[in-house]
């Protein structure tokens, strides 16, 4: 194959899927590893994509995380639906994991269950989960300035000592084939350490990260069940793949 029209094909796999693997560019293009790996060292210089390990990822993919306050403010009456929807599959006397989410945070007003626990890796959910006369401890460790969530080895280590009912997790991007992604690998590796705790994982998540991907792979979509809106974007990719439940605007 002409390179012309390998690099074209590469870069139609990548904008395509967002992501591809050194394998799946090898066997479009028939062609060996270190001619695939030549042509990616090339279109990154010219800025066309981004190299990762083991494949490449789209050059506009997100690895750069909105603060907590921007976060907060977009789709906030969607966020609140979520929220509210979330909150009720919520038992009596359950230990949950809330994380740092802003459409987690949503849920707080609405936890009417009886004796719940909670234990949250967000500084800004403290005050309101307080305020709500909820039972509530923090995991300790690296605080992240712009989103206010506790990370890292101190954090991973903190939750051992705990086993979950059911988490709660917000999530950056959701995607078919590359499941639930966020732009931190430090977030990623908390978020699959509360999984592996939890009896039923939630993701709580606005439209618009559907068909998103991210630096940081957390998990498959089926390691925890969606929770989102009926917006625009069609939830058919993701009906075989997961469990959904879908809050009507």
């Amino acid at each position: 194959m002409l390179r012309s029209l390998r690099l074209e094909k590469i870069m139609g796999l990548v904008d395509s899927k967002q992501m591809a693997t050194l394998d799946e560019l090898m066997q479009a293009t028939h062609s060996s590893e270190s001619t695939i790996r030549r042509d990616l060292d090339a279109l990154e210089k010219e800025g066309k994509l981004s190299r990762v390990h083991g494949g490449a990822i789209k050059r506009s993919l997100k690895n750069r995380e909105a603060s907590y306050a921007e976060k907060a403010v977009k789709f906030s009456e969607e966020k609140e639906r979520i929220g509210q929807y979330a909150a009720t599959f919520v038992a009596n006397y359950a230990c949950i994991f809330l994380d740092a989410g802003t459409t987690v945070a949503k849920m707080i007003p609405y936890l009417t269950a009886v004796g719940v626990t909670v234990v949250t890796n967000g500084i800004d959910l403290v005050s309101p989960l307080l305020k709500q006369g909820i039972q509530t401890y923090v995991v300790g460790g690296k605080v992240k300035e712009r989103t206010g969530a506790f990370v890292g080895s101190n954090a991973l280590h903190s939750l051992e000592q705990y086993r979950f009912d059911a988490c709660f997790l917000g999530m950056n991007g959701i995607h078919p084939e590359w499941g639930y992604t966020t732009p931190d690998p430090e977030e990623a590796m908390l978020k699959q350490k509360v999984l592996s705790l939890s009896k039923v994982g939630y993701v709580l998540a606005d439209a618009s990260k559907l068909g998103e991907s991210c630096f940081s792979s957390v998990a498959s979509l089926r390691a925890a069940t969606l929770v989102t809106s009926n917006g625009t974007t069609p939830l058919t990719l993701y009906e075989n793949k997961t469990n959904i439940k879908v809050v009507k605007l």
